[in-house]
């Protein structure tokens, strides 16, 4: 149960409140400048009328709490000396395959390594100790930032495959690197926590990967003894156009969509049965069609269903 301030009616809560700037975060500084006591900011912190994510940073409880006002927080107060990794950074160069499943339902922390010795310790950052050498960094948005190229092998490394498949996706289509120097540069981590998996995954990444579930889909392909396939295959379509098939071997002509809950809803399925049965019918495709459930979790089935439809497929 929520108890008022002493001596603070709602009524000079909510005046108090009306001082401050509505639509931006705000330092305690700037707060003074707007007439605010110390005492103030911690009553209308207590009332629900103020956030307070960090220390000297206050936030107003009608904005909304997303990754890009984290993000300014930061900017207001991290040192120059610490950067911003991992996920983050991968988010703050534009790759945004890179957040964790679920990240766009609640804000995630914000990935923040200082220099050996010292760690941030606030409520918006997940902080720890890493070496980076100069060219690790670059300044993104008024923060040090680690590099396309030094994110993703930092992703390869330390996410579940899954995940580091789809970052590494959606990094590398941002044109910073090719997957050649991307194997080169997983070089210098030779012992490093993770390096095995990353070699793997190095060679495997499309930047032509239309989603996470399209990555990891790719990669149960791949896990299932499959060729290699390309990724956003075209096939004619009846008007001289054509269609994209998410993933396939066009030699072959066989092929794999994932239909993920996002783009592909009850108003896209005529779309996709027109352009799939076109696939199969006049130009002799095999398609395998997995949505969530077969590509994820315990029931998942694609591995198999892929298997199984590409043996079949060659034996016709």
């Amino acid at each position: 149960m929520w108890v008022g301030p002493c001596n603070d009616s709602d009524d000079r809560l909510v005046a108090l409140s009306r001082q401050l700037p509505q639509d931006r975060l705000l330092t305690a500084r700037e707060a003074r400048a707007c007439g605010l006591r110390p005492e103030d900011l911690r009553a209308l912190v207590r009332a629900g009328l103020l956030c307070h994510p960090m220390r000297s940073v206050y936030r107003p409880a009608t904005l909304e709490d997303t990754l890009p006002l984290r993000i300014a927080a930061l900017r207001r107060v991290v040192p120059q000396d610490c950067v911003v990794t991992d996920r983050s950074a991968a988010w703050l160069w534009g790759a945004a395959s890179a957040l964790a499943p679920n990240d766009h339902l609640s804000v995630p922390r914000i990935s923040v390594f200082a220099p050996p010795g010292r760690r941030l310790r606030n409520g918006l950052t997940s902080s720890g100790e890493r070496i980076l050498a100069d060219r690790d960094v670059a300044e993104q948005e008024g923060l040090q930032v680690t590099t396309p190229l030094r994110t993703v092998c930092d992703l390869a490394r330390l996410l579940h495959r899954d995940q580091a498949l789809a970052a590494m996706d959606s990094l590398s289509a941002l044109g910073a690197f090719s997957n050649t120097r991307l194997c080169a540069e997983l070089d210098r981590f030779r012992g490093y926590r993770g390096i095995r998996q990353a070699r793997t995954l190095a060679p495997m990444t499309d930047p032509r990967s239309g989603s996470f579930g399209e990555s990891v889909m790719r990669l149960r392909w791949m896990d299932a003894g499959l060729p290699r396939p390309e990724c956003q295959v075209e096939i004619p379509a009846p008007n001289g156009s054509f269609y994209l098939l998410d993933m396939g071997l066009p030699d072959e002509r066989f092929g794999g969509e994932y239909d993920g809950e996002e783009f592909h809803g009850p108003e896209q399925a005529e779309h996709d049965e027109h352009r799939r049965s076109w696939a199969r019918d006049h130009e002799s495709w095999t398609l395998v069609v997995a949505r969530k459930v077969n590509v994820f979790g315990r029931g998942q089935d694609v591995e198999r269903r892929l298997r199984e439809a590409y043996e079949r497929h060659r034996s016709r």
